[in-house]
């Protein structure tokens, strides 16, 4: 295990969106962080034992497992590396598992460099401020709808059983665009 090092601004990004991921590293770079990146569960537990990172980027659902597993290598291999869960399947169970598994936060995609950075150097205990655009009541419930669909593997008759909702009701909401 390393020992913590004030000057340390090696940041590892682990994400399956090949365009977000490298655009997420080059601002993360102009702000002073050395970056290395990975796009899966058994590349983002590779680097992060040949070289433990100071700050940590994980998203939560990646291709060949979940974000989780390589939070728990982080804190075996660098306990005090700082690590931002990132996700855009956002709700309070998968929110209290990163945090129970040495994340300091949780931050819903698409999140922009600014929040991520703002995430990794907040002090122990501060509060982040209030979003300066929080998303409005139908989109939250548009999203909600989403997951669960996606969840339900895009099957509408049981993801409306689910949400308790009619059918047809699920099918109209589901050809709508998304509210915003």
């Amino acid at each position: 295990m390393l020992a913590a090092d004030a000057n340390d601004r090696t940041l590892l990004i682990i994400d399956d969106d090949e365009p977000f991921r490298t655009r997420l590293a080059r601002a993360m770079e102009k702000r002073g962080f050395v970056v290395a990146t990975a796009d899966s569960v058994a590349s983002g537990v590779a680097q992060a034992k040949a070289s433990p990172p100071a700050f940590a980027v994980v998203d939560l659902k990646l291709a060949d497992g979940s974000g989780l597993d390589v939070v728990s290598t982080l804190r075996q291999e660098r306990a005090e590396t700082r690590i931002v869960m990132l996700t855009g399947y956002g709700n309070i169970a998968t929110a209290v598992a990163a945090v129970k598994a040495g994340a300091i936060d949780y931050l819903a995609k698409p999140a922009d460099a600014d929040d991520v950075e703002a995430a990794l150097l907040a002090s122990s205990g501060s509060r982040p401020p209030p979003p300066e655009q929080p998303m409005s009541a139908d989109r939250v419930r548009w999203e909600h709808i989403q997951r669960v669909f996606e969840l339900c593997d895009r099957n509408v008759s049981e993801t409306a059983r689910r949400l308790n909702m009619h059918r047809r009701t699920l099918q109209r909401i589901l050809a709508k665009r998304s509210p915003q």
